[in-house]
């Protein structure tokens, strides 16, 4: 069996993997960790490739989970990288970003996320069934806020400029966190949102097993 690592998206875990099927392939889960006062990006991701096992593996990483395991590959070598609805380098931040981080507005986001959040949420994501809408709930309900405002102050402030090793980009047309009109993917995922990892999982299913 083949064996992919599989990093998810910010604040959620690997049942955002569940709709995946490709014959052959071992999906692999690396969890996220709790991330240490004024930890870097490169520091987190040295502690989550402890979790990888063996030379040259292949790693696959949703929105953040994808900007992670590029991180990951430029301390370890690896076959491929598979990214989702994420971004390769700061270029493909969207101009929001971009000032946000410039200006750390980021700190101005409260501990506690107001009530019209979820809706606004929801809407960024792509959770368009009553069961992706809950499993986004859930993923808010429970994250860390530490790690929260870590893992969104990495994002908004990435400076990545480097690709370490084979890099396909799986991006949909209407993804609304990560627009594709900033994003050069190799494949392309028409009428996809940044949730199509699971309402869209067939067709990125063939895609993976054909980059496999």
């Amino acid at each position: 069996m083949k064996k992919i690592y599989c990093i998810s998206g910010l604040g959620a875990d690997e049942r955002v993997f569940q709709n995946l099927h490709v014959p052959g392939v071992n999906f692999e889960y690396i969890k996220w960790l709790v991330p240490r006062k004024g930890e870097s990006i490169e520091d987190y991701a040295t502690r989550m490739n402890a979790s990888v096992e063996g030379d040259h593996p292949v790693l696959m990483g949703v929105s953040f989970g994808g900007m992670m395991s590029i991180e990951m590959a430029k301390q370890k070598p690896v076959q491929k990288i598979i990214i989702i609805s994420s971004v390769k380098s700061h270029e493909e931040l969207p101009p929001w970003m971009k000032i946000t981080g410039k200006l750390h507005l980021n700190a101005l986001i409260p501990e506690r996320s107001p009530q019209w959040f979820s809706q606004f949420a929801d809407f960024f994501l792509g959770a368009e069934n009553e069961q992706e809408k809950i499993l986004a709930k859930h993923f808010r309900n429970n994250v860390s806020s530490d790690y929260l405002h870590w893992a969104i102050d990495k994002v908004i402030k990435w400076q990545n400029t480097q690709q370490p090793g084979p890099i396909f980009h799986i991006h949909g047309t209407l993804d609304k966190t990560f627009p594709i009109r900033n994003i050069q993917p190799t494949h392309v995922i028409k009428n996809g949102g940044h949730f199509m990892v699971m309402n869209k999982a067939d067709e990125i299913s063939a895609i993976i097993e054909g980059i496999i």
